[in-house]
């Protein structure tokens, strides 16, 4: 497994952030580093993604990744603001192939057996199961892995405080991605204490297997 996908694993829990200000960007993750987890997927759904992802990148203190990546380009522009790991919703084979050609760790998404024969072809430890619950969740999740045991998974959508331990506990996820602890009105109400009190709960409820 990848050093950048390593330290995901340690941590359990993957903030799934949407940015629309990139002056949010440095106090967002400072909140994230004092609640415990070091790390932000900064989404391509905002104008401010490629800024936010420059401004928690030049803190040095936090593990940047790039979410919602559909395009080669944008892979090449998140790693020149500092994204040291991109995750897909899908699976596109021209940006897998980028990434593993240029050694960047890269979680495409997968809901399927087909999915996952294709991620095989590119030689992939770790996939992105994407959404998570509307696909059938844990139990999706377990059918999968049957004929597939050396893949592992971060599952992501629809996955909160109520059901993180449903998926943490299944060997084969090594993360859940989430966003229940970055929402979107807490940021633009620039309420970064709530942001890190509900970090350290996520922190203490993984920790807590």
């Amino acid at each position: 497994m990848h050093a950048e996908l390593e330290k995901i694993a340690q941590i359990k829990v993957v903030p799934v952030v949407a940015i629309d200000n990139a002056d949010d960007a440095a106090p967002l993750a400072k909140a994230l580093v004092a609640g415990g987890l070091p790390c932000a997927e900064v989404t391509f759904r905002t104008d401010a993604a490629l800024e936010s992802m420059k401004r928690m990148a030049e803190l040095g203190t936090i593990q940047v990744g790039a979410g919602t990546v559909s395009k080669v380009e944008q892979v090449k522009a998140a790693v020149d603001a500092g994204a040291t790991f991109m995750v897909s919703p899908g699976f596109n084979p021209k940006v897998v192939d980028y990434c593993v050609t240029n050694g960047i760790p890269i979680a495409p998404g997968i809901t399927n057996p087909t999915d996952i024969e294709m991620a095989l072809d590119f030689d992939l430890e770790v996939l992105k199961f994407f959404p998570a619950e509307a696909f059938g969740g844990v139990n999706t999740l377990k059918a999968l892995s049957g004929p597939y045991g050396n893949i592992k998974f971060i599952p992501t959508g629809g996955i909160g405080a109520n059901n993180l331990l449903d998926y943490l506990s299944f060997p084969k996820v090594i993360a859940c991605g989430g966003s229940w602890m970055v929402k979107g009105d807490l940021i633009k109400a620039n309420n970064f204490a709530e942001i890190e009190r509900l970090t350290k709960e996520a922190v203490e409820l993984a920790n807590s297997l």
